[in-house]
């Protein structure tokens, strides 16, 4: 007997096989396993425009964003250098002058030149 994955959707155990794909009995959820493998290997961040983001990018903050503790906000239009790109909440590491190291969510930044 083969060991199947868990379902990536619900983590259930109880996934059968059916010709190319897999199923899951519980939550309904099919996948190819092949493709699955592929696309969670592959990490990808957009800005607010959609264009792809990649480390050592310069970005521009399209909102006023308060920093949390403080009293300090940082301004639209602040550029800023893409440290490194993380999984999670927020998706940028970087450093603005001024305020110091911050992580940002890349739904408030667009790419800039």
């Amino acid at each position: 007997m083969s060991t199947l994955p868990p379902c990536p959707k619900c983590e259930s155990s109880y996934v059968y096989e059916v010709q190319a794909v897999l199923s899951c009995p519980e939550c309904g959820f099919e996948w190819n396993p092949n493709e699955a493998a592929a696309t969670e290997s592959e990490f990808v961040v957009k800005d607010a425009n959609g264009n792809l983001l990649a480390e050592g990018d310069y970005v521009t903050l399209i909102k006023d964003l308060k920093i949390k503790g403080t009293s300090t906000t940082a301004k639209i239009g602040t550029k800023v250098k893409i440290g490194r790109l993380v999984k999670g909440d927020h998706d940028i590491d970087c450093n603005i002058k001024g305020i110091g190291p911050m992580m940002l969510k890349s739904e408030f930044v667009k790419k800039s030149q």
